[in-house]
């Protein structure tokens, strides 16, 4: 028995069966050193962690994903005996996130991005977002810190954003979305304000067509628009 541990452990340290390259795909190269770093060491002192036999998978993961909140997940691939592929799946930007309400000057300030699932991750200064207006809203629970947090109301998120995308039809698009407890707020270009009761998306527009003929939500005229009680269109002007 002791002479089959010991070669045993005679093979696992040869370097033809020890990882010495790392390649990434779909991600900064710069992983790659990542995925070295967490291949460092042995275990219990005597097996090389690098082992294509005992890659700490897990490790690896943990240590990327921890290090870059923008990565939704990652795949580990044996490449031969010496070779690992890690294959990089990026969080799509849905558009930026600037915090729970708009602060008094309007300006957006200290923002991030979110994915299609709510999930906060910082914005690179080369991020091109599907949405171009911005997101105020709550996090989920008690949270202090919004990186890797999730938005409330992830889930109906959809449905403002394709409300907030069709509101451009009536000749302003909308440059933010305030969600309030269980109302939302949109704000016009134009100055405008709508403000309706979340997840009545469908029966708000069709609420707005209905009243498009005396209703310019484009030169504002309109200081807001109230669209909180069911087939009612109330307004304030300027």
């Amino acid at each position: 028995m002791f002479i089959l541990v010991t070669a045993a452990v005679y093979v696992l340290n040869q370097n033809r069966v020890r990882i010495t390259r790392v390649e990434i795909f779909g991600g900064d190269t710069s992983l790659a050193s990542t995925a070295q770093a967490a291949m460092q060491g042995r275990y219990f002192g005597i097996i090389p962690r690098n082992s294509i036999f005992f890659i700490p998978d897990d490790t690896i993961r943990s240590d990327i994903l921890t290090a870059h909140p923008d990565i939704a997940a990652i795949s580990i691939f044996r490449n031969g005996l010496t070779g690992l592929s890690i294959r990089v799946t990026n969080r799509a930007p849905i558009a930026r996130w600037c915090g729970i309400a708009p602060p008094a000057d309007g300006a957006a300030h200290g923002c991030y991005t979110f994915d299609a699932g709510g999930i906060i991750f910082p914005a690179a200064t080369t991020t091109e977002f599907i949405n171009s207006f911005t997101l105020y809203a709550p996090l989920v629970g008690e949270t202090l810190e919004p990186l890797r947090a999730t938005i409330a109301h992830a889930e109906k998120i959809p449905g403002i954003f394709d409300f907030a995308r069709e509101l451009s039809t009536f000749g302003s698009p909308v440059t933010r979305v305030v969600i309030r407890s269980d109302e939302v707020d949109s704000y016009l270009e134009s100055g405008t304000r709508l403000t309706y009761v979340l997840g009545h998306e469908k029966s708000v527009f069709d609420a707005l067509a209905s009243a498009k003929s005396f209703l310019n939500l484009a030169d504002g005229s309109l200081d807001y628009v109230d669209l909180r009680f069911d087939g009612k269109v109330y307004l304030k002007k300027r």
